[in-house]
C-alpha cells in the first residue's frame, strides 16, 4: 500500500523531472542555427494588377482623359530626349 507521503514525493519527483526536461528542450533551441530570411524570388510581370481604387496599374500608360473626374486622367509623358533636355536645363 502506498502512503500519502509517498504519493506526494512521487508527484514532486515527476514535476522536477518534467521541469528539467522542459529546461533542456528550451536550452537546446539556443544552439540551433539562426533562421534566415526567405529566399529571394524573381518577380515576373505578366498582366496589370488592379491597384487601390480599382484601376489597373501599367508600366507605360497611354494618355487618358476622364471627362467625369480629371484627377483620374493620365497626361502624355515626355519622350526620353525631352526629359534629358529638361533635366539639363534645370541644372541637375
Amino acid at each position: 500500500r502506498v502512503t500519502r507521503k509517498q504519493t506526494t514525493t512521487l508527484q514532486a519527483a515527476k514535476m522536477k523531472v518534467t521541469a528539467i526536461l522542459v529546461a533542456l528542450a528550451a536550452g537546446a533551441s539556443a544552439f540551433q542555427p539562426a533562421v534566415t530570411g526567405r529566399q529571394a524570388r524573381a518577380v515576373v510581370y505578366s498582366e496589370p494588377e488592379l491597384g487601390k481604387g480599382g484601376m489597373a496599374d501599367t508600366r507605360d500608360p497611354e494618355p487618358f482623359v476622364n471627362e467625369n473626374d480629371p484627377r483620374q486622367s493620365i497626361s502624355e509623358a515626355p519622350s526620353f530626349e525631352e526629359y534629358l533636355k529638361q533635366r539639363a536645363a534645370e541644372g541637375n
